[in-house]
């Protein structure tokens, strides 16, 4: 059994949406505890740090602008972030949010009961994001949240 650290990002759709308690809550019924949670302004920097790994993609600018709210109308997007902890954290929140494909995921996860795909901008709202695996949440961690902010 390994104690983890994941982060989760409700994103501009989630908040858009009203959907931060609701996701909020069925993070909390994992059993996992919560250690860090802040409003964040994702800036042009943070965003392209957050996805660096992608930036070979041809989607990566329309991750930059998802992630900062462009597609929502809001300027100076914030966001919540929030770091999870406990036992296989990262194996647990990516099962209760989902398939990253709103359409895919298993009704009753968050992606699945309030993701969708935006007629308007052919956007996924997949509402989070959750680290993949402990290398990526180590270092999603690191860069949203400093040291101190996260309970020990």
């Amino acid at each position: 059994m390994a104690i983890e650290q994941t982060l989760i990002l409700i994103k501009p759709d989630g908040a858009f949406r009203k959907l931060t308690g609701l996701t909020i809550d069925r993070l909390d019924a994992t059993g996992l505890e919560m250690v860090g949670a802040k409003m964040i302004v994702v800036t042009d920097k943070l965003a392209r740090d957050h996805y660096s790994s992608l930036s070979d993609k041809p989607f990566f600018e329309d991750l930059i602008k998802y992630i900062r709210g462009g597609y929502h109308g809001i300027s100076d997007s914030r966001i919540l972030a929030l770091v999870y902890r406990g036992e296989n954290a990262i194996k647990a929140v990516r099962a209760v949010a989902g398939a990253t494909n709103p359409e895919a995921a298993a009704p009753g996860t968050i992606r699945g009961s309030f993701g969708r795909m935006n007629s308007v901008t052919k956007q996924f709202e997949n509402v989070i994001h959750a680290s993949s695996d402990p290398t990526d949440a180590a270092k999603e961690v690191a860069l949203w949240f400093k040291k101190e902010e996260l309970i020990p």
